[in-house]
């Protein structure tokens, strides 16, 4: 048997970075349509190596073997506001995490979407779990706050983003229902807007459990 578990946010008008504007109506046009005004990382999006390094792949240029495939679950729960993440965290499955891995790391903090906590106090990767993702080389990280690093620290965003990148690790983030997984490793399907140029794009991502 399958199971499919929805990992995405929906996108809704008032969501940070989304516009949505009526362009035509089944009542006055035949049909209805909507003008969607969207930033590059909202919602559940995935970065490409160009939003944060130069000269890097852009989300259209970029291989999807990373982004299909099996993924690994971790439970994190509980997580406190601005906690940083680390290896032990991971518990003893860190153990099994070898290279071309990818890794779903489960904190409920897409509960908090909506509210200032889900922006300014979300829980991150902290440089050692970066650096040892990369060491393991973990081919993908997906989390659910809407970045890996705070926000309101640029050395730390930055630090963070480009030690991933640089390593060909796929970062998605804005997760949201990854504590509905129930087996340890599901298929994962990460797929991204194909935007030409773009250093990023909102993606719909779903884990299929095989029974």
């Amino acid at each position: 048997m399958r199971r499919i578990v929805d990992l995405t946010l929906p996108i809704v008008a008032g969501m940070r970075g989304v516009e949505i504007e009526v362009a035509k109506t089944l009542e006055g046009h035949g049909w209805n349509a909507t003008c969607l005004h969207l930033y590059s990382h909202c919602g559940t999006h995935m970065d490409a190596p160009r939003h944060f390094l130069s000269g890097g792949a852009s989300i259209d240029t970029m291989a999807l073997d990373a982004c299909i495939g099996p993924a690994k679950w971790f439970d994190l729960r509980p997580v406190e506001p601005k906690q940083e993440i680390t290896v032990d965290h991971l518990g003893p499955a860190a153990n099994l995490i070898g290279p071309g891995d990818r890794i779903l790391l489960c904190t409920d903090w897409h509960l908090r979407h909506g509210t200032p906590e889900y922006r300014d106090a979300l829980p991150r990767i902290g440089m050692p779990l970066a650096q040892w993702f990369v060491e393991r080389g973990v081919a993908l990280v997906g989390v659910e706050p809407p970045s890996v690093a705070d926000v309101h620290d640029r050395q730390e965003l930055t630090a963070i983003h480009r030690t991933l990148l640089n390593a060909g690790v796929v970062i998605v983030e804005g997760l949201a229902r990854l504590s509905n997984i129930r087996l340890p490793i599901v298929e994962l399907i990460a797929l991204p807007l194909k935007v030409a140029a773009g250093d990023g794009a909102p993606a719909r991502v779903v884990a299929i459990e095989e029974a």
